[in-house]
């Protein structure tokens, strides 16, 4: 947060936030136990930044791979990497926004809370025809889905793509924009129910993790791209999936992470791997307008269908992130300060 500078924006008595706020903080690295509801100090914009009244906030695999230590935070840490919610007012420096406007972020920590302190720079407004929770729910993963799709691997007319975890937040959003960009995807998930969902969605096979291979090999030579979101439990098999010449996108560590392994096993079948982040995708504030109104433009349009599964206060976040950990989710988990 930066130098704390006379807000500007809202007038004497409007929009008035207290000297206090709630938020879900932890203090230690561990399991969903270490998570608390604190009340803090209520934060103030500096130059550049934006204080904005939470609305909701995403439930993601980065803020437990935060809270574990996978990922290093500094501690007290609080804890929330993407919401929307309402502009209350803001610090020197920052045009084109006045209170009550509508905006979401992702990368920014600190979401799990009644209010956040977002860099201008990092907000992107949220047009009349998304609901501020749908931007909530899509922000983090859509983006990623995004660059997933046309940076990590362009998909093709005709690609066969296996993704992981379909039933889940990220793994229907891969699957609906696959095919809406002419792939065939193969899912897998962990029950007939999720599987049946990832059907739903558009899938031609969708079957259990040990059956990936095979159901690839029933549709094509192979994938041109695995989207993998488990990592440590799937990272064999996805790699065995491919064709020659295909590409292992891992982004994410829902079992744990990869092992280290030879690389020659790549030369198998000339394979590429890569290990992105969205951080990059988004860098140039251009980039990140860019990927989230295409992002909104396909919610609008009904190419991805945002799916809020539950949502929980603040002082539910120890279930919520029980439930995303558990896999017991299919779709997109809120926190609702």
């Amino acid at each position: 947060m930066g130098t704390p500078t006379e807000p500007r924006g809202a007038s004497p008595g409007e929009l008035m936030t207290g000297v206090h706020m709630r938020a879900v903080v932890f203090e230690e690295h561990g399991d969903q136990s270490v998570l608390q509801v604190k009340d803090l100090p209520a934060p103030e914009p500096g130059p550049g930044e934006v204080l904005v009244l939470v609305e909701a906030s995403g439930v993601n695999f980065m803020d437990v791979y935060q809270r574990t230590g996978m990922y290093q935070v500094d501690l007290p840490f609080t804890l929330g990497s993407e919401g929307a919610g309402t502009v209350l007012r803001f610090g020197d420096g920052v045009e084109g926004l006045s209170p009550g406007d509508r905006v979401a972020w992702t990368g920014v920590p600190g979401s799990h809370a009644e209010q956040a302190v977002v860099p201008a720079d990092r907000l992107v407004p949220v047009p009349e025809e998304i609901s501020t929770e749908q931007a909530a729910a899509a922000i983090l993963q859509g983006l990623t889905a995004h660059y997933l799709t046309h940076d990590s691997y362009a998909v093709r007319a005709g690609d066969t793509v296996l993704v992981h975890a379909a039933a889940g937040g990220m793994g229907r959003l891969l699957t609906r924009i696959v095919t809406h960009l002419g792939g065939r995807v193969v899912a897998t998930a962990s029950t007939e129910e999720k599987r049946h969902i990832a059907r739903a969605d558009g899938a031609v096979r969708a079957v259990a993790y040990s059956d990936a291979v095979a159901a690839v090999r029933e549709v094509s030579d192979g994938a041109a791209v695995v989207y993998d979101g488990v990592g440590k439990d799937t990272f064999d098999l996805s790699l065995e999936a491919l064709r020659p010449r295909g590409t292992l996108v891992l982004f994410g560590a829902a079992s744990g992470k990869v092992p280290p392994f030879d690389p020659l096993r790549l030369m198998q079948g000339s394979y590429s791997l890569t290990r992105p982040t969205l951080v990059h995708f988004i860098a140039a504030r251009h980039e990140l307008l860019e990927r989230a109104g295409t992002l909104f433009g396909w919610i609008t349009d009904g190419v991805v269908d945002v799916a809020v599964t539950k949502r929980h206060p603040l002082d539910g976040a120890r279930d919520a992130y029980t439930e995303l950990e558990g896999r017991r989710t299919t779709g997109k988990l809120l926190i609702i300060p």
